[in-house]
């Protein structure tokens, strides 16, 4: 009998403690681009907060947007969004008002990246910044790339092995650099011009897909010897063949900042916070830039970094290569239909 009642003991303190022991970790869901966070990085958080963190990817800003459209916003405790998209999500209700404060590590990021764009300080905290620009093989191409136009009025040895970007933002609006217009055109007859060029160029490109960056990249089969492409990816792809050359092209490209938000749906805020201070923190910070190889905004990481890191023109470009380069910026309602209408076209 005192065997039975010890057994039911035990029996009983065990199930007692069970939705304890056996509780699931807590949960962050991160909307990204994909290898965009140290996975190092991440498993050290999880293990810190006894979380587990899932990303949920994106191929470009437009499938971002339209992934965010399908939900409303839902399901996200972090989203990671360009800067020129952070008031138009928040419009829509799918970011939360970033609470500074509980993010202590927020003190180390630069002002000018942190307010690079409009209400970018009240909903995001700038992640890292870059430039786009094109990569190209230089032992495959005879005249080096310096112009947007090699790639939207290409030669010969250039056609039907050009990939573009999906992007409206980065396909028209380079192409409107191109023709030595702004970006951010508002001149209804530029961005028409814009169109006529890039249907020109359709018949010669080979894929509108951002092109992948892993052993299997067309870049390095030479299926694709020029393509549009991040700074950072760039390097990270040059590091399998030395032959690819990234160049800011002489028209100018676009400057982006990338921030990371609070989804306004964020099932745990606490937790999204304290990835936001932990990724923030110098030393990760330092990590994480290293990793993606792109520039980061945080001054305590910065200094932190090897000098070889900060020295690299493709990460931190000079005031003159930058001179003829533009931050995105919104539109009116009427331009963005008539560049969406554009794109469409081209896709098509």
């Amino acid at each position: 009998m005192r065997r039975c009642f010890a057994l039911l003991c035990a029996l009983c303190t065990s199930l007692l403690l069970a939705p304890y022991s056996l509780a699931e970790p807590r949960q962050l869901v991160i909307l990204n681009w994909s290898d965009y966070v140290d996975p190092e990085l991440v498993v050290e958080f999880e293990k810190l907060h006894d979380a587990k963190v899932s990303s949920v990817f994106y191929s470009s800003d437009d499938h971002r947007t339209e992934m965010l459209l399908e939900n409303n916003g839902q399901g996200y405790d972090l989203i990671l969004v360009s800067g020129i998209d952070l008031r138009l999500y928040a419009k829509r209700g799918w970011l939360a008002p970033l609470d500074q404060a509980r993010i202590p590590s927020i003190s180390q990021i630069d002002p000018r990246w942190a307010n690079a764009f409009d209400d970018a300080a009240a909903y995001g905290i700038p992640y890292f910044w870059g430039t786009t620009g094109i990569i190209y093989r230089s032992d495959l191409v005879k005249k080096p790339i310096t112009s947007w136009l090699q790639l939207y009025r290409p030669e010969p040895e250039l056609q039907s092995r050009i990939s573009m970007m999906d992007s409206s933002k980065d396909l028209v609006g380079m192409a409107l650099k191109s023709l030595g217009y702004s970006t951010n055109s508002t001149d209804s007859a530029q961005i028409t011009a814009a169109e006529k060029l890039l249907l020109e160029q359709k018949p010669h490109v080979r894929s509108y897909q951002y092109v992948t960056l892993d052993e299997n990249s067309p870049l390095l089969n030479g299926d694709i010897v020029a393509s549009m492409m991040y700074s950072g990816d760039a390097l990270m792809v040059q590091e399998l063949n030395e032959n690819l050359k990234y160049v800011l092209p002489s028209e100018g490209g676009n400057i982006w900042v990338d921030y990371f938000a609070v989804g306004a749906y964020a099932r745990d805020p606490e937790l999204a916070y304290a990835f936001l201070d932990f990724i923030n923190q110098p030393a990760n910070a330092a990590r994480q830039a290293q990793f993606v190889y792109y520039a980061t905004p945080n001054q305590g990481a910065e200094a932190l970094l090897p000098e070889e890191f900060l020295q690299n023109s493709v990460i931190y470009p000079d005031s003159a290569t930058l001179q003829a380069s533009e931050f995105y910026s919104e539109l009116p309602p009427r331009i963005q239909r008539q560049r969406n209408a554009a794109m469409a076209k081209i896709l098509q």
